[in-house]
């Protein structure tokens, strides 16, 4: 993994403002089989070391993977455009924060013709330990407030999801509080490579299929 610790902690993530790329140019090929991989977090370096924001951390790592440099587009979201195998794919980060992440997942899945069904959503999950991952389709938003938002604004909840586990608060912290946290100084240890694995299960979703994703991933990490 390329330095996730280095730029979260150490500096910004570089962002360039080129004018949005419209489909036909910069080799752009819009078709059914384009995905969108959106990552949820919440703006601003703040909160980029949240627990929250481990969805931002995924799709930082495939776009440091790529050599590639988010930049603006007019949906109010960073966004990279790519490739995972043969397929064009395009990294997200909604501008927005976490509770209102559907308007701009909504604007590039309509700019980028892409269907819900070619849509990953990477997300931090209470209700999983750290450092195990579980990948589905569809399904209702277990109290996330970015995936009631993007459910409800592409009014449909059959997008792909990786789930990202944070685990439980310890003792009686509060859920909300417990996510807005940085991770501890012993998950950091393994941070990178739980989020490593969990850029490699969006890339076997979008190369083979989410249920040969599940076979390789809903295993404890090694």
């Amino acid at each position: 993994m390329r330095g996730l610790l280095a730029r979260l902690w150490g500096g910004r993530a570089s962002v360039s403002r080129e004018p949005d790329a419209r489909p036909g140019e910069s080799g752009a090929v819009v078709s059914g089989e384009r995905w969108l991989v959106v990552g949820l977090g919440n703006p601003g370096p703040k909160y980029a070391g949240n627990r929250h924001n481990v969805g931002f951390m995924v799709v930082d790592e495939l776009a440091a993977q790529r050599g590639e440099r988010w930049r603006l587009h007019k949906a109010h979201a960073q966004v990279v455009e790519t490739r995972v195998g043969d397929a064009p794919v395009v990294l997200a980060k909604p501008a927005s924060y976490m509770n209102l992440s559907g308007g701009p997942v909504a604007k590039l899945s309509a700019f980028y013709k892409v269907p819900v069904d070619h849509i990953i959503v990477v997300h931090d999950e209470l209700d999983i330990p750290f450092a195990r991952l579980k990948l589905k389709r569809g399904g209702g938003s277990a109290g996330h407030n970015g995936l009631r938002s993007i459910t409800a604004s592409l009014g449909s909840p059959d997008y792909v999801r990786v789930r990202v586990g944070i685990g439980r608060p310890p003792g009686r912290m509060d859920a909300a509080s417990f996510v807005l946290q940085d991770f501890s100084t012993a998950e950091r240890k393994e941070l990178d490579v739980h989020v490593a694995r969990a850029a490699d299960a969006v890339e076997t979703v979008v190369t083979s299929g989410l249920e040969k994703a599940q076979l390789v991933y809903h295993t404890a990490a090694s």
